[in-house]
């Protein structure tokens, strides 16, 4: 079989499998994507989508947005050729020099000084999140701050560390946000949440 027939085959069993649902169309093509991506059907019902989220976080990419992500996993997950094509840019600051020198001389984590770094990017923001939850807890404390204005979070880091609270305390900023409550998530669910909102777009 060929790539494209084996996901299309992919995707009929997981409509297949979900059944009738009342999940809202557009989020629905995220929760099949990160199924596709996981073989988890717990995501059907713990991805949560704040209002308008994906309405929004489509507009934001078409209109040619920064996404900044905590891994370089995250990063290499998201379709680069479509991105492009949208005049978006893609970063990931865990590994640059400045920001790991910091992180040591401060004593935080990497991610921390990350979101500090994404602070200077001018273009529409869009972080996300599929590792590591000092990275939320930063986002959290900047945005009430007001010293940063991402248009859309993606908060799916996965553990048990400060995880689920982490997650909480996005959902309550106000900033359109799609989360995985408890402690699944992974830079690979954060990477397919994006690929399924830019293949609504383009494909």
């Amino acid at each position: 079989m060929k790539p494209m027939e084996i996901e299309e085959n992919s995707f009929a069993i997981i409509t297949k499998e979900l059944g009738q649902t009342d999940i809202p169309d557009e989020n629905l093509l995220v929760v099949k994507r990160v199924i596709h991506t996981t073989a988890d059907f717990d995501y059907a019902k713990n991805l949560y989508f704040s209002e308008d989220v994906c309405e929004i976080a489509i507009k934001t990419l078409a209109g040619g947005a920064c996404i900044v992500t905590d891994t370089t996993m995250a990063m290499a997950g998201i379709n680069k050729n479509i991105l492009s094509e949208l005049n978006g840019e893609i970063y990931c600051f865990i590994k640059d020099d400045d920001v790991v020198d910091e992180a040591k001389q401060r004593g935080v984590t990497r991610a921390t000084v990350a979101v500090e770094k994404a602070m200077k990017q001018s273009k529409p923001l869009i972080y996300v999140v599929g590792n590591a939850p000092t990275a939320l807890i930063k986002l959290d404390e900047l945005i009430k701050q007001k010293k940063i204005e991402p248009k859309v979070i993606i908060a799916v880091p996965v553990g048990f560390v400060n995880v689920v609270e982490s997650k909480e305390l996005i959902m309550k900023t106000g900033v359109p946000c799609i989360v995985a409550n408890g402690r699944k998530g992974g830079s690979n669910v954060a990477a397919s949440i994006i690929n399924a909102l830019m293949y609504q777009i383009k494909r």
